[in-house]
């Protein structure tokens, strides 16, 4: 199933993600989604216009356009729509919000079509990061900040973590409106058990507990090598535990030289480190996540642990119900000793964000429906969807959520957070993301060493 979020699709459930088919994340089992990564490339004029009209640009603002990423998950916008339009401050803004759901598949390309023609959407559906760089360059965005600052229920109605998350360069450029994918270390609670173990908080526990499981003929973390990136996960959240976030903020920012920062070097040192000493086992490169190889091995005990996003649980309720259910384990990634990254840091697909055409007509009505997206009823409608909102509201809420104890765990992790990456691929864009993943692939299969893919990763362009 391919849907929007880290997911192809791109995350947990039903909700938003996405990826570029070369990319990642993708196939998560029942109800995941999908993390197209937008491919930008050619925005430019007199692309031939997509839609019927009405949108940015064109009519009197009365009616704005909002493209959504059209998988399951969009019946939670369409309601938000359909209360919006009702609301007092839709009329006072003297307007409504058209929904416009356009195929997961087709998104992409659809919307950069559309953001340069005459029928561009008012608001549309997005990654943040690199998969807007391309349209704030071009002018074709509306900054955020300011109104995010001035206004109450947008400043404080978020979780801050999240909403930083998709900036460019400091500044907002949209509002979350979907739920969290945190990366997160799962264990199988009956290994564990059998063997005596914790999840472990320092890399130390960890190298212990793989020393353990190797000895027992268990494999100490299954790995979707194959599908390269969720190996890209464990170079995430090294180089923040290591360096902190500011250590990868300076390569999304633009400095290739971010890359000769030594603790790239570190993290990819260590890294190798586990391949050699077996921890993803001997065949690990041959092993999809996208056709549930990865997940049956973890599910059936063969491996101990898994690293992944947090749609993890749904793909194994999907796959392997008594698994998800009984068995199955989560835990934070341990800090590094000497590292200087925040144990609380988190890394993946904060979430998807709205974002406003800067040629709209109506920016109230527009802003105004952006914050729908900070309310009770529409955080309500996200648990009952199965996704863990982002917004500050939300904690009272989750007992309601299918297993709330899983939701409290990653809305606590993320609330908590000083800072939540988004995932390279997404945070560079479509181009450099996929020339990274080619780099992390020849990393993992031995094919160069880490100096090699620290000196590959600055010649990136």
């Amino acid at each position: 199933m391919e849907s929007s979020r880290g997911q192809v699709p791109g995350g947990g459930t039903s909700g938003g993600g996405g990826a570029h088919p070369l990319s990642r994340r993708r196939f998560l089992g029942a109800g995941s989604a999908s993390l197209l990564t937008v491919g930008l490339a050619g925005l430019g004029t007199g692309l031939t216009a997509c839609g019927s009209g009405g949108g940015a640009g064109g009519g009197d603002g009365k009616t704005l356009t909002a493209f959504v990423y059209g998988d399951d998950a969009v019946k939670v916008q369409q309601a938000g729509v359909d209360r919006y339009n009702k609301s007092a401050a839709a009329k006072k803004a003297g307007g409504t919000v058209k929904l416009q759901k356009v195929p997961g598949s087709d998104y992409s390309p659809k919307l950069r079509t559309a953001m340069g023609s005459p029928s561009a959407p008012d608001i549309f559906f997005n990654w943040g990061g690199g998969s807007i760089k391309p349209y704030e360059e071009a002018g074709k965005l509306v900054d955020l900040t300011d109104i995010i600052e001035g206004d109450p229920v947008l400043k404080d109605g978020f979780l801050p973590s999240v909403l930083a998350a998709g900036d460019l360069k400091g500044r907002h450029y949209g509002i979350p409106m979907r739920g969290m994918q945190p990366v997160i270390l799962f264990y199988n609670k009956t290994v564990f058990a059998e063997h005596k173990l914790q999840p472990p908080t320092t890399w130390d526990q960890l190298l212990d507990i793989n020393a353990k499981l190797k000895k027992a003929k268990i494999t100490p973390f299954a790995l979707g090598g194959s599908d390269v990136w969720p190996e890209l996960m464990w170079l995430e959240y090294l180089v923040d535990r290591i360096g902190g976030p500011e250590v990868f903020k300076r390569i999304q920012d633009g400095d290739a030289e971010g890359w000769g920062d030594p603790t790239v070097l570190k993290a990819a040192e260590l890294v190798k480190e586990l391949i050699d000493d077996g921890a993803f086992g001997s065949k690990f490169t041959s092993v999809s996540y996208v056709n549930g190889g990865a997940p049956a091995v973890f599910a059936r005990g063969k491996a101990a642990m898994h690293l992944m996003g947090s749609w993890e649980y749904s793909t194994q309720l999907g796959k392997f119900p008594d698994f998800a259910r009984s068995n199955l384990g989560w835990a934070a990634f341990p800090t590094v000793e000497g590292g200087t990254g925040d144990v609380r840091n988190v890394v993946g697909n904060p979430t998807n964000y709205w974002s406003i055409n800067a040629r709209t007509k109506n920016k109230d009505l527009a802003v105004g429906f952006l914050k729908d997206c900070a309310s009770e009823a529409y955080a309500q409608a996200l648990i009952d969807n199965g996704d863990v909102p982002t917004t500050s509201n939300a904690a009272d809420l989750l007992s309601s959520a299918p297993n709330p104890e899983y939701a409290k765990f990653q809305y606590d992790m993320v609330q908590q957070a000083p800072a939540f990456t988004l995932s390279w691929d997404q945070a560079l864009g479509d181009g450099l993301g996929t020339k990274m993943h080619t780099e992390i692939g020849k990393l993992f299969a031995g094919q160069s060493s880490p100096a090699d893919f620290v000196t590959a990763c600055k010649g990136l362009k």
